[in-house]
C-alpha cells in the first residue's frame, strides 16, 4: 500500500479532534504535517527514531513520535476513530489474529512471556 498524505477533507474531519495549542511557551509544529508524519511512519514500517527513513518535511521524527505518544496516552487517537466509526467510516469487527505490535518497542521486561 502506497502512503497518502491526508487530503483537506480528511483533515477537516481529524481536525476538530486535536487537542487545543497552548497559549503560552513554545508553539508546536503544525498538526497536519506531524500526523502525516505518523502515518508514513504507521504506513512504510519504518522506525520512529529511523531519522533517515522518515522524510523531512514531516520535521523531527523525535517531534512525530513524542506528539504520537503523548496523543496516544490522552486518547486523542481513540477519539478519532471513535469518531470515524460512529460516521460509517470504518465497519466491522477488528480480529485481533490482523493485529501486530512493532516489538522494537513493546520491551518484555524479566524475560516476560513471547
Amino acid at each position: 500500500m502506497q502512503f497518502c498524505e491526508l487530503t483537506h477533507k480528511q483533515w477537516e474531519f481529524i481536525s476538530p479532534h486535536i487537542p487545543p495549542k497552548a497559549l503560552t511557551g513554545r508553539p508546536r509544529e503544525d498538526d497536519r504535517m506531524v500526523i502525516n508524519g505518523v502515518l508514513y511512519v504507521l504506513m512504510s514500517g519504518c522506525r520512529w527514531m529511523d531519522m533517515w527513513g522518515m522524510p523531512s518535511r514531516y520535521g523531527s521524527h523525535k517531534t512525530v513520535w513524542e506528539r504520537h505518544k503523548k496523543w496516544s496516552e490522552k486518547g486523542v487517537w481513540k477519539g478519532i476513530m471513535d469518531a470515524l466509526v460512529s460516521r460509517g467510516y470504518i465497519t466491522g469487527v477488528i480480529d485481533a489474529d490482523d493485529l501486530s505490535v512493532d516489538s522494537s518497542t513493546v520491551p518484555a521486561k524479566k524475560g516476560g512471556k513471547r
